[in-house]
């Protein structure tokens, strides 16, 4: 019999799922007592690991006093005011400001919405064409479902949004045919700074900063998706400073608080900011009932503390030596087609004749929680408070499974 609850990027036909009923660290245990090496953060979020009490103390703290309230005009809490201060404190963008939504995926059509909306009240209300990259994903709502560079993903939801094209992931020439061919048109370019969800594809070298010329030559925004690459990922608080390219906004959700609560948000840079501000008078029709939330944004400043306290964004370059090394070693012996990653989030990807999904689950039954993508790569994003121990027995049971 199927379950009541309808699953993610499931079969609804599934019967059987892997309960999980506790974690502590990288590890979580199902509902049969078993344990799991948690190789993806659960789903690319869980920076500081299970069961982190202070987290769960702050939760119960704020939602003692004031669980949420509405931001809308004329509200407002301190935990959204103490948290869109530090982020703006953490950021490589200048004169920054922070919106508050819940997932990566609000975060996203937000940012999508406001790239349009800064040409408008720029005079420029033609611009409207977002360009996104192939491999790129960027959540499931209407906006991001079109913006994604993953076909399958964008198969049976009828119209998608207009004026959202492709380019080739990493092919500048292309992009700048692309951006000519809608010349006065591009409202913005939309990537994330390492393609996750699309198999892991850290950009060619100089790609990102040939992407910021041509948004600048083009008056276009440059849009980076840091839902996975935000909050130590890649060493850094945030994707942008490993790569030394600044873009115009910046989506995050996910590692701002370890999914202990719902969070994301929109980094709205200097050139928006203006927009947003040039008449006073002009009100910002867009939001979410959950925008500002102030238990999640205990959350996030809890977890935000973690990681500066316990040095955490160091962590990325320890699993590039060991996991990146690992898997490395294993394409050069043939085990595997090739290693592709950079920092703390890494992909195996698979022989002709191997199945990545067949792979993903004979993991499982190791006991290591990886995550197939399509059947072309296996991918590895683990909590950053993650063993050299736990390391090397992800790369030992990839190499027993594949």
């Amino acid at each position: 019999m199927t379950p009541a609850l309808l699953h993610p990027f499931a079969r609804p036909t599934r019967e059987r799922f892997v309960s999980i009923v506790r974690g502590r660290g990288a590890v979580v245990t199902d509902a049969e007592g078993r344990d799991y090496l948690d190789a993806m953060a659960s789903l690319w979020y869980c920076a500081v690991g299970h069961g982190r009490r202070e987290i769960a103390e702050a939760i119960a703290a704020q939602a003692g006093q004031l669980a949420a309230y509405s931001c809308f005009e004329p509200f407002t809490n301190p935990a959204a005011d103490a948290l869109a201060e530090r982020l703006v404190a953490l950021t490589p963008m200048p004169d920054a400001r922070v919106f508050l939504c819940q997932s990566g995926s609000e975060s996203v059509d937000t940012a999508m919405k406001l790239a349009r909306l800064t040409h408008v009240l720029a005079g420029e209300p033609q611009r409207t064409v977002i360009v996104s990259r192939m491999r790129g994903y960027h959540g499931t709502n209407y906006g991001g479902t079109t913006a994604q560079g993953l076909p399958p993903n964008k198969e049976g939801w009828g119209p998608l949004l207009p004026e959202v094209v492709q380019a080739p992931g990493d092919d500048v020439e292309a992009l700048a045919a692309l951006m000519a061919e809608h010349a006065g048109r591009v409202a913005a370019v939309l990537t994330e700074p390492v393609q996750g969800a699309g198999g892991v594809f850290p950009p060619e070298p100089g790609y990102l900063e040939a992407l910021r010329r041509l948004c600048d030559q083009h008056g276009a925004l440059l849009i980076f998706d840091e839902v996975i690459t935000g909050f130590g990922r890649l060493g850094s608080w945030f994707g942008a400073e490993h790569v030394g390219v600044t873009p115009d906004l910046t989506t995050f959700a996910k590692a701002v608080t370890s999914g202990y609560q719902p969070l994301g948000g929109v980094i709205v840079g200097r050139r928006v900011r203006q927009a947003l501000e040039s008449d006073p008078a002009y009100v910002l029709k867009t939001g979410f009932t959950y925008s500002g939330h102030a238990t999640c944004c205990a959350a996030a400043m809890t977890n935000l503390d973690i990681i500066e306290s316990e040095g955490l964004l160091a962590s990325a370059a320890r699993i590039a030596q060991r996991l990146g090394g690992g898997l490395s070693a294993l394409a050069g012996d043939g085990v595997i087609a090739a290693a592709r990653g950079v920092g703390g989030v890494w992909a195996a990807a698979m022989h002709p004749g191997q199945d990545a999904m067949a792979v993903r689950d004979r993991m499982l039954a190791g006991g290591v929680i990886a995550r197939a993508m399509g059947d072309h790569s296996v991918a590895f994003c683990p909590p950053l408070v993650v063993t050299d121990e736990q390391l090397d027995r992800i790369v030992d049971t990839l190499a027993a499974c594949a």
